[in-house]
């Protein structure tokens, strides 16, 4: 055959039978006739769900089976089967298989189904049957049991962000040791403060990066807060919340098991009813990606404000340089880094937003906009991590100051005459701030010159001791 030919040759196929009919499949996939009915239906950004979802229902689809094994509801070599097939599917083995679009049918049943139908197939082969012999494992009836889509789906979009969340704290806290070493090396160095733009009271370059320090260790325990409000699950709550044809011990077995499994303390929620409803726990912790990532874009800006230049902006630090900054500019040296780290941010916002409307868009037992939720929420989560670890390590740890420049605009700033107010008042000291401004001397220069402080007055109120609150 030739290789034309062979290239419009018919992909093999296999018919399986859903509620609706019967369909072709692909003859090598593990996936099933209803992913097959959502890849047709959705084809619609090309995107999937994280792959931490797709572990996170694997783990969920193992605890199960070992659950109902255990209770003896289900045969113990289909049980183990399909025990071995999740694993599989946790460890990665079958990641091709899951193909629905990440904006799918409401409440995540086509993505649900396809794991289901991933983890029957793969469990059928391992107790030696073919692929789609559903009555060998059962998608619906074995992999599912005692589950639905409504409360699986809101337990794995737990599960992930629960994994997905741990780095970001990690980075976060990691960060803030980051400022808070750069804070320690720039302790007593003098410059002039800005507010509104304008020279301000003078402080320490020091004191400005302790405050990015505390901002940072503000929001990782912010975050590790909203972290903990994920292990409450709502698994054992089926379709409504009821618990309707699962075994008495079900729910809590199947919650101990994902604990075992994961190594996270998760426990039941208190009322399933309200896991199924409410998506607070994802708004939540979008909300603290979003008021970081505020903080984080004024903290990117302010380090790209103070290394701008260099010599026609502040010029007051220098930020590590990665790569050239210009295709047709010379020796140009752009804050690369922290522009990234803008993108970024503005990302998540724009994600965290979508979070919002979709958890407001619920309806009595559920809300059907789980699957763009999850996408979101997960991909905020999986950006954020590496964008906290590259700000950190290829520009915060690496800033250095540039101290005369600094001196500089400490010794030639106007809001010096501040320090004169406890002696001479507020209107005569904002003459001098006048002059200053108007002859371009300094602010001590004039105060020699009119003899309005003794040079011992001068020594103290113009030290940085007391100009700042840093002793040298």
């Amino acid at each position: 055959m030739s290789k034309a030919a062979d290239a419009g040759a018919a992909r093999p196929t296999r018919l399986e039978k859903d509620s609706l009919g019967t369909l072709e499949v692909p003859a090598d996939a593990y996936y099933g006739v209803q992913t097959a009915r959502a890849v047709a239906n959705f084809p619609i950004s090309g995107e999937r769900l994280h792959r931490e979802m797709v572990r996170a229902m694997a783990r969920i689809k193992i605890a199960a089976a070992r659950t109902h094994g255990e209770l003896g509801v289900l045969d113990k070599a289909k049980a183990d089967a399909i025990i071995r097939a999740g694993e599989e599917v946790a460890a990665g083995t079958h990641d091709a298989h899951f193909v629905v679009d990440a904006y799918q049918a409401g409440a995540g049943t086509s993505f649900h189904m396809n794991v289901n139908e991933v983890i029957a197939n793969r469990a059928c082969e391992i107790l030696g049957g073919q692929r789609g012999d559903t009555k060998l494992v059962s998608p619906n009836d074995h992999v599912n049991m005692a589950q639905s889509t409504n409360d699986v789906i809101p337990t794995a979009i737990r599960l992930a962000a629960y994994e997905l969340s741990g780095p970001v704290v990690e980075e976060l806290e990691a960060l803030a040791r980051s400022f808070a070493d750069r804070a320690a090396a720039f302790r007593t160095v003098l410059k002039s403060g800005r507010t509104h733009l304008q020279d301000a009271v003078p402080v320490t370059l020091g004191q400005e990066f302790s405050g990015y320090q505390v901002c940072a260790e503000g929001w990782a325990a912010s975050l590790a807060r909203s972290r903990e409000g994920l292990l409450a699950l709502g698994l054992g709550g089926n379709a409504a919340g009821t618990g309707i044809n699962a075994h008495p011990q079900y729910r809590e077995k199947v919650v101990a098991h994902l604990a075992t499994l994961t190594g996270a303390p998760y426990r039941s929620a208190p009322n399933l009813f309200e896991a199924m409803q409410s998506m607070a726990p994802f708004v939540r912790l979008s909300n603290d990606l979003r008021g970081w990532c505020l903080d984080l874009t004024r903290i990117a800006n302010d380090l790209r404000l103070l290394a701008s230049g260099p010599t026609t902006g502040f010029n007051e630090v220098i930020l590590p340089a990665v790569q050239p900054g210009s295709s047709i500019m010379p020796g140009k040296v752009n804050p690369v880094i922290a522009e990234m780290t803008n993108m970024v941010c503005f990302q998540i916002l724009g994600y965290d937003t979508t979070v919002a409307y979709a958890a407001q868009a619920g309806q009595l037992e559920l809300n059907v906009m789980m699957p763009v939720i999850a996408h979101n929420l997960h991909r905020s989560l999986a950006m954020l991590a590496p964008t906290l670890r590259v700000l950190r390590t290829t520009c915060v740890d690496g800033i250095t100051a540039n101290e005369d420049v600094c001196r500089g605009y400490f010794d030639r700033s106007i809001s010096l005459a501040t320090a004169l107010n406890p002696y001479i008042g507020y209107l005569a000291a904002a003459e001098v701030a006048k002059e200053a401004a108007k002859t371009g001397r300094t602010v001590v220069e004039i105060v020699r010159e009119r003899k309005l402080l003794t040079e011992e007055q001068i020594a103290t109120a113009f030290s940085a001791e007391t100009m700042t609150g840093v002793k040298r």
